[in-house]
């Protein structure tokens, strides 16, 4: 991992199977949003760039800017990973997140005077191939003051969820399979919701429309002792991108329709199978027709702990 990534201290580099799920009804309800929330939607344009948009918890959209022009070859990115960014040592912000291009994966990293502008640095390292058979690709990065943990999941078109580790040699990342869990074939979009020291957590919308939470221990061995648990149970089928963001205990979540090219933000509490409160906050204005979504995560200062 090239040092300009240090921060803070750290180095920061169709059906579901039946028996997996926790029968529940919906209700909406009321949930607050603290003011002050905000989701960074990244996306990577038909272009190759690299875009951010900047929404408000009350659904304006306050930023939109392109931060890096041609990253990567035009029309060919299907996958993005969470992308992370920050101050790095050399000065300028710093970019890292891996990408999946046709059937090979990329790790991907580097400079803007500004979070925007001119780049330098620029890597697109090749992984390796094998990857036209997954659908969904995510990255939790889990930072404390003394260590990170980075866990890449990733979406088998069979319906199987792969969980690796990736872990940095002498600024080089390598992956290896810590676990899996069958029974998520009917699955249409995914986003992770919260990252802590035992567990991630994933929404997940179905091809049905029905709304669930996957909660994914760490550990457990080989198969991933999952916990799956319904939150709603009709009208999230429109939806073919989630993207969700720290807010308090809960998330501020964007789903994103691509056949009309429109998003919609609700405000999401901290998960309880049914009994999560879920508020549409509004459309947001603007066309969202970008091929593929992901979320920008400071390396620092910035944790999803909505489960």
């Amino acid at each position: 991992m090239s040092k300009w990534f240090k921060y803070g201290g750290v180095l920061s580099a169709g059906a579901l199977v039946a028996g997996m799920l926790a029968s529940g009804t919906a209700a909406a309800q009321p949930a607050s949003t603290p003011s002050e929330c905000l989701l960074n939607l990244g996306s990577v344009t038909a272009g190759g760039d690299h875009r951010m948009q900047t929404i408000q918890a009350e659904g304006a959209v306050v930023d939109n800017r392109i931060v890096a022009k041609d990253i990567y070859p035009d029309g060919q990115v299907r996958l993005s990973a969470t992308v992370r960014y920050g101050p790095a040592e050399v000065g300028g912000t710093a970019h890292q997140g891996p990408v999946i291009m046709g059937s090979t994966m990329y790790d991907t990293s580097y400079l803007t005077a500004d979070g925007t502008g001119a780049v330098s640095q620029k890597k697109v390292t090749r992984v390796g191939p094998g990857w036209q058979v997954y659908r969904s690709l995510d990255r939790s990065t889990y930072v404390t003051a003394t260590k990170q943990r980075d866990t890449e999941y990733s979406l088998h078109t069979d319906g199987t969820l792969y969980r690796r580790n990736v872990t940095y040699k002498d600024g080089v990342p390598s992956r290896q399979i810590t676990g899996w869990q069958s029974g998520y074939r009917g699955v249409k979009a995914m986003t992770l919701i919260s990252q802590t020291a035992t567990y991630d957590t994933f929404l997940m919308t179905l091809t049905s429309g029905k709304l669930y939470t996957a909660r994914l221990p760490l550990a457990g061995g080989h198969i991933i002792p999952g916990v799956v648990k319904q939150v709603r149970g009709s009208t999230w089928q429109g939806f073919e991108s989630l993207v969700a963001a720290a807010c308090g205990n809960g998330v501020l979540l964007l789903g994103i329709d691509k056949d009309t090219k429109s998003a919609y933000l609700y405000s999401v509490g901290h998960a309880n199978g049914a009994a999560t409160t879920i508020r549409m906050i509004r459309k947001v204005p603007g066309t969202f027709g970008d091929p593929v979504y992901f979320h920008w995560q400071l390396f620092s200062g910035e944790r999803l702990a909505g489960d």
